[in-house]
């Protein structure tokens, strides 16, 4: 018997590429179809943005801590860099590293997208 997803999400392959959610594949043909139509262009799925580097403490080690979104592409209209995240239900993590975020990249927001 499968365990149903903790978000009920429902993972989707497009274009070889397996996303975490119908949502996330959706928004991902539709960055795509942008990009070939020149709005959009440097289209990168999942880049990762360092919150805390790693660092030592006494005796312990501590992992650097980072924020994974779901796309970031540069918007030609705009003028900047767009980090998109697709989100069905905002976690506690997910609030605490968008303020981490936020705070670490003031040139970069995130753009959520909701079902």
């Amino acid at each position: 018997m499968k365990n149903k997803p903790k978000y009920h999400n429902t993972k989707t392959c497009v274009d070889g590429i397996t996303f975490d959610s119908k949502l996330e594949a959706k928004r991902y043909k539709e960055l795509k179809t942008l990009e070939s139509q020149g709005i959009i262009k440097d289209l990168v799925l999942q880049p990762s943005y360092e919150l805390i580097p790693k660092f030592k403490k006494g005796n312990k080690a501590y992992r650097k801590t980072c924020y994974k979104a779901d796309f970031s592409y540069f918007d030609l209209k705009q003028g900047k860099t767009i980090v998109e995240d697709t989100k069905g239900f905002k976690t506690d993590v997910y609030m605490l590293k968008n303020k981490l975020f936020e705070y670490s990249y003031p040139d970069l927001t995130i753009r959520e997208v909701k079902k």
